[in-house]
């Protein structure tokens, strides 16, 4: 079982802002795209930003575009989401999440399907008011 961990998250207003990172075993991290999760209204998981391996390709849901931004730290083998101009309906619990990405980013973040990631962290709250 591959240990994702989770900090960041916590309250903030509407318009504010918040950092989420996410800690992930060097090995994991080199070799897997990641990306933050969230749980939707109707309970499913919803990939909210997407990195590839090399960092080279990234993807975001439209809800988030213009936002939120994910970025890679090599040094400290960890993944950050920066969210900007929060809103209320950003609120919900945030997971990171990584996969070896065999057939793309776009296929694992679910751009086409539900997503598909090995690795879960146990997740973070966000909470937007």
């Amino acid at each position: 079982q591959v240990q994702l961990v989770e900090s960041g998250g916590g309250s903030a207003q509407v318009g504010g802002a918040l950092r989420l990172s996410c800690t992930a075993p060097q090995d994991t991290y080199k070799n897997s795209c990641m990306a933050w999760l969230r749980t939707t209204p109707e309970g499913e998981r919803e990939a909210v930003a997407g990195i590839h391996t090399g960092g080279g390709s990234k993807y975001y849901t439209d809800s988030v575009k213009g936002r939120f931004s994910i970025a890679r730290n090599n040094a400290k083998n960890m993944v950050h989401l920066q969210m900007n101009s929060l809103k209320q309906e950003d609120s919900s619990m945030y997971y990171c999440a990584a996969d070896r990405c065999p057939r793309g980013l776009y296929t694992v973040v679910g751009a086409e399907g539900p997503p598909t990631f090995a690795d879960w962290g146990q997740g973070t709250q966000v909470t937007v008011s």
